[in-house]
């Protein structure tokens, strides 16, 4: 008997318990243990029947994932799950199984192997392996539309979200919700059902039957839509499709090379490393575990624009008190207003209760003047990307904060140790830059400043989890991690346009490559006045004599915004939908041709790797100089912040794939057409080519 699988009696009915903390995963041993007890409840003459349960918080949340590595590295063998859970459907006593927490992937399998399943009223059920670019592997697909019927099945395999338990009993998923303890209502239900005939799910084939063909035409066109450019959610329909057709066993077989070819593809490999590395970015390698946090009990945000707003939200999300300021009662209450519209329109989605939402507007105090400052845990200043302007924001809650007070800036590109400069505390002060917008986007990077507190960086990192971000750690630079690698991205989009390729080309052919929006597109959305004020920031830092783009200036001298102001490289409806616009597109083909551009046709190809590339280049030299501790810093700040597509990885990571020596060759030939100015390789990218190494591999963040 396995150790991690306890074998007891409750009288005449066998209690198997999965004890492999923190959350059950199916481990080796845990199979083993679970079919080494089915065994023995079947030899002892006493037992009626069997009831399996987790230990702990949870039933099983899945399969153990560093096990999927070793065996496509080939460090192990594959063994399928699927023999052990078949030995338990081919129990000759029937075996109840009890739900709690969350039974995810295989742990669902495993309670779909049961002849019964009951569950506690909070417990979830659900097959996310799609999320890892994965199917089902031991069943799964066979087994839940024979309970949950086809549709549910595609759903749920083709998409990873969860059900609760009222939903799961109303499908047929499980028989019973037990109020009170589970143990004792799942052995009561074992003794009610112990001289029944045992219904194997193998067996129960009438919601295949009723199976519409249609049905499974219309979840991949879904898929095809919401998953765009992914192949396994497409695979576990295809697997779905073969329980309507085959036999049981014939359609495991099915299932299993379904998911042997998306377990070694790369959009896998790029999933699971995503996966990992959302974990990774939060370890601080000279900040020790044990270092000394501030309690963030009360916040204040100075600013009540679109960004200020959201961060507001996130503090009131987070049940924490908050502070919005503004200049002047109109943007106060415009602020105010958009921050009630937003909770509004979650209301009416059904994700927030109004009574909720009433909670967490309480939270909020908004106000015009510093009043109560002196009593916030965290500042975050959210004012316009304006150096002059921050520095006189600082200057003032620097007088005003009390000792042991977070001064937090949520500039995007701004010197933090400038800001900081006006301050008499600047170990205090740090980037907190949110992603737009604030209250949805899961990114957050905090810029660690030359005189940051590591006690500050723990807070920061500590409280990005409390407000459900995911926090990267940068070093202070010009646009930090996100806006020093998206500038050159940007930059080849806007030369692009000039030297041929149309604008909704150019969102399109990157859109496809899987990104969430064209850069142009991402433009709009963000606002051309925000980049703009920026590029006025830098400008002192432009190299006589490079090529800068020409247009994205020219659009804002006609006020032309983006999506706020309903013009920008495109045309926006009152809905923001875009459409083309011919004055832009005679804009780009007039100042292409005083600059003495030559136009040509540009292809699809060229615009995807002069973009990309460009966010790989400028990416290794920002792990050169130690702005990103680890390539997965940057893949992780690209994947929560500019819509990089997870089943590629991220850029570095994306870059491992198609080869570093590729890369490099087509830089070069960039670096011939376009100047060393604006093409030159990345030292480091030069020499991980020229060792065999590759960005994930590369140990540490400057490639020593």
């Amino acid at each position: 008997m396995s150790e991690l699988v306890k074998f007891t009696r409750e009288d005449d009915v066998a209690v198997v318990t999965i004890d492999n903390p923190p959350v059950n995963a199916l481990s080796p041993g845990v199979p083993e243990g679970l079919k080494a007890s089915i065994q023995a409840a079947a030899e002892e003459p006493q037992v009626r029947a069997v009831v399996i349960i987790g230990a702990g918080q949870t039933f099983i949340a899945g399969a153990d994932i560093r096990e999927f590595g070793k065996i496509v590295s080939g460090e192990k063998p594959r063994l399928s799950l699927l023999p052990y859970l078949n030995s338990i459907e081919d129990s000759p006593k029937p075996v109840v199984v009890a739900i709690h927490g969350t039974a995810f992937g295989g742990g669902l399998e495993t309670a779909m192997s049961g002849h019964y399943r009951v569950m506690a009223p909070s417990a979830q059920a659900g097959q996310p392996e799609v999320k890892l670019g994965l199917i089902p592997g031991a069943g799964g697909t066979q087994r839940l539309p024979r309970l949950a019927g086809v549709s549910k099945a595609a759903e749920m395999c083709a998409f990873g979200e969860p059900i609760k338990a009222q939903e799961a009993l109303a499908l047929g998923l499980v028989d019973r919700i037990i109020e009170g303890d589970l143990l004792e209502g799942a052995i009561a239900f074992a003794r009610e059902v112990a001289d029944r005939p045992i219904p194997k799910t193998r067996d129960r084939n009438d919601k295949l039957r009723d199976a519409n063909p249609a049905t499974l035409a219309q979840a991949r066109e879904q898929a095809r839509k919401l998953k765009r450019g992914q192949r396994a959610p497409l695979a576990a329909i295809d697997a779905i499709e073969a329980a309507t057709k085959l036999s049981f066993e014939e359609g495991c077989k099915r299932e299993a090379e379904f998911f042997n070819e998306c377990l070694f593809s790369t959009e896998s490999k790029a999933l699971i490393y995503a996966f990992f590395g959302e974990r990774t970015v939060s370890k601080i390698p000279d900040i020790p575990k044990e270092t000394k946090t501030y309690d963030i009990r009360r916040a204040a945000v100075i600013g009540a624009g679109t960004m200020g707003g959201g961060i507001t939200m996130n503090f009131a999300n987070a049940g924490i008190p908050v502070m919005v300021k503004e200049t002047a009662q109109d943007a106060l209450d415009r602020g105010m207003s958009n921050i009630r519209s937003n909770y509004a329109r979650t209301v009416e989605k059904g994700r927030l209760s109004q009574a909720g939402m009433d909670q967490r507007l309480a939270l909020i105090t908004p106000q015009l003047s510093y009043n109560g400052f002196d009593e916030a845990d965290i500042v975050i200043e959210a004012v316009f990307e304006n150096m002059a302007v921050k520095k006189q924001v600082f200057s003032e809650i620097g007088q005003i904060a009390k000792r042991g007070c977070i001064l937090a800036s949520n500039t995007s590109s701004l010197d933090i140790d400038e800001i900081a400069s006006v301050t008499r505390r600047p170990e205090m002060v740090v980037g907190t830059h949110f992603f737009s917008p604030a209250n949805v986007m899961r990114l957050l990077e905090v810029v660690r400043g030359k005189a940051t507190a590591n006690e500050v960086i723990a807070t920061c990192m500590g409280l990005g989890k409390k407000l459900n971000k995911v926090a990267v750690l940068a070093r202070n630079c010009r646009g930090f991690i996100g806006n020093r690698i998206v500038g050159p991205y940007l930059r080849e989009a806007h030369f692009l346009v000039e030297e041929g390729a149309s604008v909704e080309q150019v969102n399109q052919a990157l859109y496809d490559f899987g990104m969430a929006m064209g850069p142009l597109a991402m433009d709009d959305l963000t606002g051309l006045d925000v980049s703009w004020a920026i590029r006025q920031e830098f400008k002192r830092f432009d190299k006589p004599g490079v090529r800068q783009p020409l247009v994205p200036d020219l659009l804002c001298e006609l006020r032309r915004f983006g999506q706020k102001s309903g013009r920008g490289w495109s045309k926006y409806d009152e809905n923001r939908k875009p459409s083309p616009d011919p004055e832009v597109a005679a804009l780009i083909e007039n100042a292409s041709r005083e600059a003495g551009i030559e136009r040509r046709a540009i292809s699809n190809e060229e615009i995807v790797e002069r973009c990309v590339y460009a966010l790989v280049n400028e990416g290794a030299q920002v792990l050169e100089e130690g702005i990103a501790l680890r390539a997965v810093d940057i893949d992780i700040t690209y994947l929560y912040g500019y819509g990089f597509p997870a089943w590629r990885g991220g850029p570095m990571f994306y870059a491992d794939t198609v080869g570093l020596k590729n890369v490099l060759a087509r830089i070069e030939e960039f670096e011939q057409q376009h100047g060393p100015e604006l093409w030159h390789p990345a030292p480091l990218l030069k020499r991980l080519v020229d060792s065999g190494r590759t960005f994930e591999g590369m140990g540490a963040a400057q490639g020593k």
